[in-house]
């Protein structure tokens, strides 16, 4: 160990130490942001940052066990990811099935998928699904993978779901305007029923969310970090929660 780390664990240790727990949030969000650069930066390749990036992700679920958080949400792939060129999104593909098995496989996560299913290869399918119900009765942190995501898709998709709901029952398009309402739509989001995200944080530097929960986030707090995700250090996560704890949710009261 150098001493430039040994320092940076001094200092985690001295965040963590003065963290209240009672104000942690619940549900994180996280945009993995700045594979590519990272592996840029680095001399590597594309393909060598978005490895790294997934071996990031159990560490993060590990700071996120050990501090109380119950739901974290991964944005592993966007639909606008979809369109890169075959060469890029195929290996994109197998490193996220690869994580997403070894997710299952920890056996301390339960799996769940958020996105559209349709868009996504077979194979990918496959995975999603097998992850999905092995991890059906673990215990431990609810784990949203969000592949073949997109935030103005998931509304789409939940109103499509609720209008076909209420054509099953035969409810006309009059009665079914003069009922629905915010709940309504909620209920058929990809995260029904979970809590919506307290804190969203994204890597490397943008301050945008590009679609991500844009429903569920209306009243999230966002904490946008410099460093590339492959970089992502426990110290970074602990001054993402610090500076949640540090703020005063009012929503619009």
């Amino acid at each position: 160990m150098n001493l430039r780390d040994l320092v940076y664990g001094l200092y985690a240790r001295r965040v963590e130490g003065r963290l209240d727990h009672a104000q942690v949030p619940k549900h994180i969000g996280v945009i993995l942001d700045g594979n590519r650069r990272w592996a840029k930066a680095s001399g590597g390749t594309p393909e060598q940052g978005h490895k790294a990036g997934a071996d990031k992700i159990q560490e993060l679920l590990g700071w996120c066990a050990e501090t109380d958080v119950e739901v974290v949400t991964l944005w592993m792939l966007s639909t606008d990811n979809l369109n890169r060129p075959e060469e890029q999104l195929v290996p994109l593909l197998g490193i996220i099935e690869n994580a997403v098995r070894s997710l299952a496989a920890d056996g301390r996560w339960r799996v769940h998928h958020v996105g559209t299913m349709d868009l996504l290869p077979a194979r990918t399918q496959s995975v999603l699904k097998e992850a999905q119900e092995a991890t059906r009765e673990n215990t431990g942190i609810l784990v949203n993978v969000a592949v073949g995501y997109g935030g103005r898709q998931e509304i789409a998709d939940a109103v499509r779901s609720l209008l076909l709901e209420h054509a099953d029952r035969g409810t006309s398009f009059e009665e079914l305007a003069e009922i629905v309402d915010v709940e309504h739509i909620s209920e058929h989001l990809y995260t029904r029923g979970q809590p919506d995200p307290d804190l969203v944080i994204r890597t490397s530097g943008e301050q945008r969310l590009s679609g991500f929960m844009l429903w569920q986030s209306a009243h999230s707090e966002y904490y946008f970090c410099e460093v590339h995700w492959p970089a992502f250090r426990k110290v970074d996560f602990l001054r993402a929660l610090r500076d949640y704890a540090a703020r005063h949710r009012r929503y619009g009261t």
